[in-house]
This record gives structure tokens, sequence and C-alpha cells, in this order.
């Protein structure tokens, strides 16, 4: 009976592993970005900051960690009311871990860059870690911006 509670439950984590999203470089966009007119302005980088980007629960990482609690479950105690409580316990305690775990997984390291504007403006800006294109402070940069969305580029 192990085995097959083994197998589902790495099945269940490399499909929810494939679920993860990849983080952003300086040179991938979002869709919605696309083709969008961006506002341009250049300066220097003036300070930087290792930070985190928090990670984000999409209800996957509950429901595969509901799932495998569901079935671990149902393999405790020795009668069918046992397992049924086994069960529901498993499912809720799951969904508790599955989501903390995909909440930790998604969550990447980025940087806080500070930018002093040609016109004099301080601009901050955070963003993944590009490691293609680390920044350094005194780089000459530009900030692009749609008004919502910005990132720092040489």
């Amino acid at each position: 009976m192990a085995r097959p509670f083994a197998f589902t439950a790495a099945a269940l984590a490399f499909v929810a592993a494939g679920c993860a999203p990849l983080p952003p470089t300086e040179a991938t966009w979002a869709p919605a970005q696309a083709g969008r007119p961006q506002t341009v302005e250049f300066g220097v980088v003036e300070d930087l900051r290792d930070v985190r980007i928090g990670g984000v629960r999409t209800g996957a990482g509950g429901a595969t960690g509901a799932v495998v609690g569901s079935v671990a479950g149902s393999f405790v105690g020795g009668s069918w009311e046992a397992n049924v409580a086994g069960s529901i316990i498993g499912a809720i305690l799951g969904g508790i871990i599955g989501g903390a775990m995909e909440e930790s997984a998604t969550a990447r390291p980025a940087v806080e860059v500070s930018v002093r504007l040609d016109n004099g403006g301080l601009v901050v800006v955070v963003q993944d870690v590009a490691v293609d294109a680390a920044l350094r402070r005194g780089d000459r940069v530009r900030v692009i911006s749609d008004g919502m969305l910005a990132r720092v580029t040489r």
C-alpha cells in the first residue's frame, strides 16, 4: 500500500513544481506591457539593496497538499472510521502545509534600486535580480515605466 501512495505523492509534487512561474529577467516583459508605450528616464544608480519578493498562493499548492494529505491520512488507523477521520484531518493539514510550501517556493530574491534621475528626482524600483545584467552603484541606467510597472536597465 505504501508504494502507490509514494508514487501518487511524487507525481503530484512534480505537477506542482511544473506550475511554478519563472521569474522575469531584464529581457522578459509581461504580456500586458508588450506593445504599450513606455516612458524612459535616464539616471545613475545611487543605491542597491537586496530584498525578497513575497511568494504567491494560487491554490495549487494547497490543493496538491490536501490530496496528498488526504491519501496519507486514509492509511491511519485500523477501522473504516479511523481511515475517514485520518483522511479528513490529513486533507486539512496537507492543504495548510501545501499552501505554505507554495508561497515559500514562489518567493524570490530581488534588488531595490534607487536611481537619481537626470532631472534631479529620485525613483526606487524593486525588481528581480537579473544575473545577466547585475547593476552597480554609479551605473548609468534607464528607468522604463508604463505608469504602473517600472524596471531599471542599462
